[in-house]
């Protein structure tokens, strides 16, 4: 009985090690990017993370910009329905095309493939083409952007993704 007890409490005490071990990678990583709050954020909310290694964060973060370069196409086409102004929705729709053709379908796809064969390089310049892309959409509208919170969200997810993406390097 005792050496139940005992095995129990050793393997609980793992456990809670490992837990902590995942936390404390996702804090080290984090404070290696631009921004630590955003990133520390957005790891702890995928599952993924609390048994990732480095890799395997940079992944979480690069699925994250994927999902809100989605978002934000979905968010241009509702306000292309919408938009009165023909300058506004010829800008959307270069910006669609930018999210569409460039980050969906090149960007974020190559940088998926550079890390699951082990190219950092290649994932590091696919998170950076992303934030470059979101940033040339922002800077296309003169004055007032109706996705700037879009565009800075996929920028900083980007610009985060690419310092993780460098510690393999």
């Amino acid at each position: 009985m005792r050496s139940s007890v005992f095995l129990l409490c050793v393997v609980g005490l793992s456990l809670t090690q490992i837990q902590f071990s995942s936390a404390d990678l996702v804090k080290q990583t984090c404070r290696q990017t631009p921004n630590y709050d955003l990133c520390v954020q957005t790891l702890r909310s995928d599952p993924r993370s609390s048994h990732a290694d480095v890799a395997g964060l940079a992944m979480v973060m690069v699925d994250m910009i994927k999902a809100k370069s989605i978002a934000t196409l979905h968010r241009i086409s509702e306000l292309l329905g919408t938009a009165p102004h023909p300058k506004t929705k010829a800008t959307l729709r270069r910006c669609a095309e930018l999210y569409d053709n460039a980050v969906l379908k090149a960007d974020i796809p190559s940088a998926m493939e550079a890390l699951k064969t082990g190219n950092p390089k290649f994932a590091e310049q696919g998170a950076n083409d992303a934030a470059n892309e979101a940033d040339s959409c922002e800077r296309a509208f003169s004055g007032a952007s109706p996705i700037t919170s879009f565009n800075r969200s996929v920028s900083n997810l980007s610009r985060v993704a690419s310092a993780i993406i460098r510690l393999l390097l």
